[in-house]
């Protein structure tokens, strides 16, 4: 009878340590902590550090790029002036590297600097099959970086809203998106009559 008993209140002592960890989110399941490397050299997890609870602006280039990436940048880099003193609060900006054999972080830096880039505007790199991985799941991943799209994500985690926006559209029309996405509210269940 003493070991039953001893028995019931461990499994009883593990039942209540599980409750008190909150499960993970679908969102969390789906993008996963894989690690990136952010232009200072900080590994950040995808999830936890980078979009858990927070409206953010997604692109992906490469440092190097001769076409699409920069017209690209500079016009994240007129959303981050829109933003003002949101971006880093209300708004983040993620800029993943689909060459990051190349981009490291040092040279992720320098690209930074060049579009005068505030913190809350993340040049993130990585292992290879970390940053494949993160691309993948965003729907952003290209065998040849030259490929990589134009395409702007913009989600609020918080309240699932998840946007795309052509990446070389006029800065205004990508404001009033990003705008549109950080104002978007949880819906307020109805009250009973």
């Amino acid at each position: 009878m003493k070991l039953f008993l001893l028995a019931f209140f461990f499994l009883f002592s593990l039942v209540q340590v599980n409750a008190q960890q909150p499960s993970a989110t679908a969102a969390e399941n789906y993008f996963t902590d894989t690690v990136l490397v952010n232009q200072n050299g900080e590994e950040m997890r995808f999830y936890s550090d980078l979009l858990k609870g927070k409206t953010v602006i997604i692109s992906s280039f490469f440092a190097t790029c001769q076409g699409s990436c920069l017209p690209m940048s500079r016009n994240l880099e007129k959303v981050q002036e829109a933003l003002g003193d949101r971006l880093g609060k209300e708004a983040f900006i993620l800029s993943i590297s689909v060459d990051p054999t190349v981009d490291t972080p040092p040279s992720l830096k320098a690209y930074a600097k060049k579009l005068n880039a505030r913190p809350g505007w993340y040049f993130l790199t990585g292992s290879k099959a970390n940053v494949d991985l993160v691309l993948k799941k965003l729907g952003q991943f290209v065998d040849t970086k030259t490929d990589h799209l134009n395409i702007f994500i913009i989600g609020n985690e918080r309240t699932g809203l998840w946007k795309k926006a052509f990446g070389l559209a006029k800065s205004e029309e990508l404001v009033k998106v990003v705008d549109s996405v950080i104002n978007d509210q949880l819906a307020t269940p109805a009250k009973p009559d």
